[in-house]
């Protein structure tokens, strides 16, 4: 192969951006293959590239020895020092120049294909170096097809894949537009490089206002926690470490221009930014925003809230389709049970009620087990005396209204039984009077019927 090879290897370096020693290994490899192939997988073959001839030389490696056992790997002193080198001794390696125009076609065709091979996984890897640190980084393609409802994005230098769950509902993208999406997967296999990019997750909506806010960028303000239903609806809790920068006002920028920048990015999806508290009820009340909360209970136990509203806040605090209190949950972490004042109220009476039913408990008593948490009588019923500890009432005093709530439930339920038996018993009792009612009909009919036989004779 008589070629110079130093133009041709510069320029596919250039192209593939690749480096020149990494064409050069491939070039050397593919000569090694072609060789193996024309002279035998027996003979030690060793490729070299000489710069200055700009071609790939093949050496035949042998070592020297006194008696020659395998002609393939070895030779004669006498030959060697005849031949090759006049001061060769045994036991050293000698190289033997081998005339590369032997080659046949087959094996210079099967070079070119492993070299081609060889380089394109050489570029694989320098492209996948070049992205493996990039996750998490928001970049900018051009929409390359469409298979099977996936993007195939284009990159410049390689191709990534926009996944149909990672695209944004109703956000729709021909051949040819740009497009931004976040890297959240670079891998590279034996099936080649794959890079997978995302429009829906909260990580490519953070990534936008740090763009676009420079306080983030400074790390003076930073978002805490974030929430999205990716087309429709995001929360944002925001957070900063300056108590004279407003990290609302930085994320909304001069007259909104800001968080327009992110809104007109994400096509419309509507952005709800709240300032960030470690106090978690008042952050429950900031993220059901723009509902406004008059009460909210928690429950540790359960982990979580119940947020008592105005009665003409709760449609405003559900959202649409639940919309506002989902963002609110994801925001906060907190299971929320949204209700209205009216319906508290009602539920609060019936619980008193229910409560102040038993005997001998008293309307102070009643109502200390109510702002405990108890909602009914059969709750007391089932509550743990070891654990029961409430302010203002006693151990013995607390016995005595478990043991007669316990009894009032026993009698009331067993009421409900007598109830349910003479409402059975009543009915069985009806259905069995109708029964011989029922059975009389036929009897009385075959009589009239007789009747009027008698009269026809």
């Amino acid at each position: 192969m008589q070629v110079d090879l130093n133009r041709v290897i510069e320029q596919v370096s250039k192209e593939k951006g690749i480096d020149k020693s990494i064409v050069i290994n491939a070039v050397e490899e593919m000569m090694h293959s072609a060789a193996r192939r024309t002279f035998g997988p027996d003979r030690r073959i060793e490729s070299r590239y000489n710069t200055e001839l700009g071609e790939i030389e093949l050496f035949e490696i042998k070592t020297v020895v006194e008696k020659v056992a395998s002609p393939f790997s070895e030779a004669d002193l006498e030959e060697a020092r005849a031949k090759y080198d006049p001061d060769a001794q045994v036991g050293d390696e000698i190289l033997i120049k081998l005339d590369t125009a032997t080659m046949g076609r087959i094996a210079a065709q099967a070079a070119k294909q492993n070299l081609i091979q060889h380089i394109r996984d050489a570029e694989r890897k320098q492209i996948y170096n070049e992205f493996k640190d990039r996750r998490s980084e928001i970049v900018s393609g051009i929409v390359q097809r469409f298979e099977r409802k996936n993007m195939i994005v284009n990159l410049g230098r390689t191709e990534a894949i926009l996944p149909e769950k990672e695209q944004i509902p109703h956000e729709r993208y021909r051949q040819g537009d740009r497009i931004r999406a976040l890297i959240t997967e670079v891998e590279l296999s034996e099936k080649g490089l794959s890079i997978v990019l995302s429009r829906t997750s909260n990580e490519f909506l953070i990534k936008l206002f740090e763009q676009e806010v420079p306080e983030m960028y400074e790390g003076i303000v930073e978002i805490r926690q974030c929430a999205r239903e990716p087309g429709g609806r995001a929360k944002v809790a925001v957070y900063s470490k300056d108590s004279d920068v407003d990290p609302v006002g930085a994320c909304v920028g001069m007259k909104g221009t800001r968080v327009q920048s992110v809104v007109q990015e994400l096509r419309g999806e509507k952005i709800d930014i709240v300032p960030w508290t470690d106090d978690q009820a008042e952050l429950v009340c900031r993220a059901l925003a723009p509902a406004k909360v008059s009460k909210v209970i928690i429950d540790e136990d359960e982990h979580g809230m119940e947020v008592i509203v105005p009665d003409d806040q709760l449609s405003l605090a559900i959202g649409k389709r639940g919309q506002n209190v989902r963002l609110a949950h994801r925001l906060t972490g907190w299971k929320l049970d949204v209700r209205s004042d009216s319906e508290a109220e009602e539920e609060a009476r019936a619980a008193r009620a229910s409560l102040n039913a038993i005997p001998g408990i008293g309307d102070i008593n009643a109502e200390l087990l109510f702002q405990l948490g108890f909602r009914s009588a059969e709750q007391l019923a089932e509550a743990d005396e070891s654990s029961f500890d409430v302010e203002g009432i006693s151990r013995e005093r607390a016995h005595q209204l478990i043991q007669a709530a316990r009894e009032h439930v026993a009698k009331k339920k067993a009421e409900e039984e007598s109830k349910a038996a003479a409402a059975a018993a009543a009915t069985e009792s009806a259905e069995a009077e109708q029964a011989p009612a029922m059975a009389d009909e036929p009897a009385a009919s075959q009589e009239a019927s007789g009747g009027d036989a008698e009269k026809e004779l």
